[in-house]
């Protein structure tokens, strides 16, 4: 998608502090941290809500969820918790139509958040 801001953090044209990346997902550090780790996981393919993912896209998730664990231990969260979470839709606070996960640590979380 030409305006989605994570496809162009996923092609290059927007610059960020990546975490993780290869041919299928990128991961970068979110620039309004929630947590002392706050790391994005995005596919590199467009696709807007978790709700429009398709049979052919369940190894890109399962790649994600992967990762997003072995980050959490290369930052040092693992043994104390981490969370994975991704949201779908406004009312669930996705503010980028761009499927994502944000992996938060380093710090007891609170349940429900805000």
């Amino acid at each position: 998608m030409a305006n989605c801001i994570f496809c162009k953090i996923a092609s290059g044209e927007i610059e960020s502090k990546v975490a993780y990346s290869d041919s299928t997902i990128v991961a970068f550090h979110d620039v309004t941290p929630q947590a002392p780790c706050h790391i994005l996981l995005i596919p590199r393919k467009h696709v807007a809500f978790l709700s429009d993912l398709t049979a052919e896209d369940e190894q890109i998730a399962g790649h994600i969820v992967r990762i997003g664990a072995q980050l959490a231990a290369q930052e040092g969260i693992a043994e104390s918790g981490f969370r994975l979470v991704a949201n779908c839709g406004p009312n669930a606070g996705q503010s980028v139509d761009h499927v994502h996960f944000h992996l938060l640590g380093g710090r007891r979380m609170t349940w429900p958040p805000g």
